[in-house]
């Protein structure tokens, strides 16, 4: 465990949170109850309300569940059936699409499975409740899969340089999986001609975007209560200008696809290190799209994209390079390590310590702070009086995620000091691991 020394600072847990409480004053009783009443009355509208939209939508998904039942048992949900089938062609036909299922959930009703509820109510949110519109987004939705071969994509092999653009790594706080498009190695010509070069390029860098959409799909748990979304989060640093019209044009064709067959399987879509020129591109466009889906776009400037980040995921999760602690092939740790949190108020100093009681052990540990300029040192000191401090790192700016290791010989502890010379408060997350180890010199005599 470590131990947290400080000088006028706040600590928490990372999990923490911060509240201020206001406390409201009125200046005779009868004000008092007056506002009490009238809080009472606002209070009982909003239920009414809310009880309201309650019932529409349960409707509404019934009205959609039987509209779906009948459409499969009747054999029209895909379109009309083709004429001149034999009984026996017909029945098979009857009795597929009796099967037909959609991420792996069965989309008849009547077989009672609980992701079914949970699927077409993400139809129907997309369509407001509407659930003549619901059901035809469903349709087309199956319709372009088919076309697509939508459900082949995850057996097909992408091009090695995709690995480098598109990848899923680590969860957000609430478990959802984290798909990351990276465009500033596009930067480099080769890399871009070689991805985006010529128009059948496009389409498999398109559908390795849709491959990495559902592989993130696949970790997905349609239950009551399961993660049912994915956080999309959108590197542009170093990206290509708005002239790369191949990149604009993918980006857009990307987006509606996952807008119409998709729906509301983006938690949210995180753009950071984002230009300008792609600012403003952005405000000019997202006014043709739903208040809702507005609402699922956050944007951070480059000094901000690690607040921004850790906001919604935890240190254990995010990837190193956005200073996170989630390290690829981490022989150390791993993101069930979770990390602590520490506040350190503005113009203060404050320390961390690692105490270790035995010797023979290699202390490994984690720190990152949001924000910059804040320095940091670190050093073993023994519990042995007459024993000397040893220096491990001497005060430096601490700008990314840093990880360092120190073979304990003797009891003692390793302290981290940080010095916030700001006028604002800054936030430093960590951890620690302590792991036997057989010292060197066993080796050399053997």
């Amino acid at each position: 465990m470590a131990e947290e020394e400080n000088n006028d600072q706040e600590n928490t847990t990372h999990k923490g949170n911060e509240a201020d409480e206001n406390n409201d004053s009125y200046s005779s009783d009868d004000d008092t109850y007056k506002d009490e009443e009238d809080d009472s009355s606002d209070h009982d509208d909003d239920a009414i309300a809310s009880a309201e939209l309650k019932r529409k939508k349960k409707k509404a998904l019934l009205q959609f569940r039987c509209r779906l039942e009948d459409a499969i048992l009747g054999n029209y949900l895909l379109g009309k059936p083709k004429k001149n089938l034999s009984k026996e062609e017909s029945a098979k036909q009857k009795e597929k699409l009796r099967e037909i299922t959609l991420w792996d959930v069965p989309l008849l009703p009547s077989k009672g499975h609980e992701g079914t509820d949970i699927l077409l109510l993400k139809f129907l949110k997309a369509r407001d409740f509407k659930v003549i519109d619901a059901f035809e987004m469903l349709r087309k939705t199956l319709k372009w899969r088919n076309e697509y071969k939508a459900d082949e994509i995850l057996d097909e092999k992408l091009g090695s340089n995709v690995d480098s653009l598109l990848y899923l790594k680590g969860k957000d706080k609430e478990g959802r999986p984290l798909f990351f498009t990276v465009y500033g190695a596009l930067k480099d010509k080769e890399l871009y001609k070689k991805t985006l070069g010529s128009e059948d390029k496009c389409n498999k860098f398109l559908r390795s975007r849709i491959h990495y959409m559902e592989k993130g799909i696949k970790k997905l748990n349609f239950k009551n209560g399961g993660v049912d979304s994915i956080v999309q989060i959108t590197d542009l640093k170093n990206s290509p200008g708005p002239a790369m019209k191949e990149l604009r044009s993918v980006s857009k064709r990307a987006f509606a696809l996952v807008q119409n067959n998709y729906p509301n399987f983006i938690h949210k879509n995180v753009i950071i290190n984002a230009p300008l020129w792609y600012y403003a591109s952005h405000t000019i466009h997202s006014k043709l799209l739903s208040p809702k889906t507005r609402k699922k776009f956050v944007f951070a400037r480059p000094s901000k994209a690690k607040k921004t980040l850790l906001r919604y995921i935890a240190p254990e999760n995010l990837p190193v390079e956005y200073g996170g602690f989630n390290r690829e092939k981490d022989e150390d740790f791993s993101p069930a390590d979770e990390s602590s949190e520490l506040i350190i108020r503005a113009n203060s100093c404050c320390s961390i310590k690692f105490p270790v009681a035995e010797a023979g052990s290699t202390l490994v540990w984690d720190i990152t702070v949001v924000g910059s300029d804040v320095s940091y040192m670190e050093e073993f000191v023994p519990d042995d009086e007459g024993s000397y401090k040893i220096q491990l790192q001497k005060q430096k700016k601490l700008r990314e995620s840093v990880r360092n290791s120190f073979y304990i010989s003797e009891p003692g502890k390793i302290v981290i000091t940080f010095e916030n010379g700001t006028f604002n408060k800054k936030k430093v997350f960590y951890r620690s691991k302590a792991k036997p180890t057989i010292p060197m010199s066993v080796f050399f005599k053997n």
